[in-house]
């Protein structure tokens, strides 16, 4: 009786064990994929530096005043050439473009600027690092929230934008406060690309960018559902890079580089990366995105890094494509 017990056990999780496989295997792929948020900021490790200090003139915890409920407090659109405080106009004849959002206390006479952007420059967010002892390659793309007193209206209107596009409460700023600090928390990591099928107007996306523009959007979406009423008189353009390819291919997290059986794959992401290291000037940067664009034509193959897990992407012409676009208020 025993015997046969022991059988029928051994039979149901076998038909378990293969339902959950077969299950697994028929899920029907949700794209673009969602951007993983988690439940609190991990700590970053000290092996990341920043070549400029994140948020230096912010708040260390990143906290944000409170405002009176009856305050007037006007609302900004900023937009400036990226790195334009070392390079000026250069990368905005490009059209690659860094965005913010300004504030104004009628009340306190007080404006302020909020931003999100990489803990550790843009080529740590794009490429890893090779650690020594470390078999994967090493991320350090973390990006935040940053909140400080003032607006540079020089930085600001020199070479790019600064639009006053309403005014809302202290009461909706305080909300929005609240919001910004939890939506800081939760999505922490920086993705500098946006993968589609192609160019056209029908194209799938596979995975969003998740990048300062980004951010401005969600914020925009937020002071909307609060019920501010936001109006710019100048063309609202956000810079977009897109990378095309045919469906990707999932292969696994970090695990790739701890099994043998996968050593060849684990073998050419590292190669694949090697090429792209991270604490690079902003000309080495750009020398490696012309690299990275011949790498993907000659082979078409493009190893993308989203939620902490590996995809190939099988590339497709134009391949790469950096594009001013006119996104409307959401």
């Amino acid at each position: 009786m025993k015997k046969y017990s022991l059988l029928f056990i051994h039979a149901v999780l076998h038909c378990w064990t293969v339902g959950l496989v077969v299950s697994r295997a028929s899920e029907k792929q949700v794209w673009p994929v969602p951007y993983q948020r988690l439940d609190r900021r991990p700590d970053v490790d000290s092996f990341c530096q920043a070549l400029y200090p994140f948020c230096p003139t912010g708040d260390p915890d990143g906290r944000i005043p409170v405002m009176g409920d009856g305050d007037v407090i006007s609302v900004f659109r900023l937009q400036t050439p990226v790195w334009e405080f070392k390079y000026g106009d250069i990368l905005g004849k490009f059209h690659v473009m860094h965005d913010a959002i300004g504030f104004g206390s009628a009340k306190a006479g007080r404006n302020f600027t909020m931003e999100w952007y990489e803990l550790f420059q843009l080529g740590n967010c794009t490429f890893p690092h090779e650690r020594e002892g470390e078999s994967a390659p090493f991320w350090c793309n973390q990006g935040a929230a940053c909140f400080y007193d003032g607006i540079d209206d020089l930085h600001w209107k020199q070479n790019g934008t600064l639009e006053k596009i309403g005014e809302i409460s202290g009461e909706m700023f305080n909300e929005l406060a609240l919001w910004v600090q939890k939506d800081n928390e939760t999505g922490v990591y920086y993705e500098t690309w946006t993968v589609k099928s192609d160019p056209g107007a029908n194209a799938t996306t596979w995975f969003e960018s998740y990048d300062c523009s980004q951010f401005v959007h969600r914020t925009y979406k937020k002071l909307l559902e609060l019920g501010a009423q936001l109006v710019s008189q100048t063309p609202t353009n956000y810079t977009k890079i897109y990378l095309y390819s045919g469906e990707p291919l999932y292969l696994g997290d970090d695990s790739i580089f701890q099994q043998s059986s996968k050593k060849d794959l684990a073998a050419d992401i590292t190669k694949f990366y090697h090429w792209f290291r991270s604490h690079q000037s902003v000309v080495d940067m750009i020398m490696s995105l012309f690299e990275a664009f011949e790498k993907m034509v000659l082979e078409k193959t493009f190893y993308f890094y989203y939620n902490s897990e590996y995809w190939k992407l099988p590339m497709k012409y134009p391949y790469l494509q950096i594009t001013y676009e006119e996104i409307p208020f959401p």
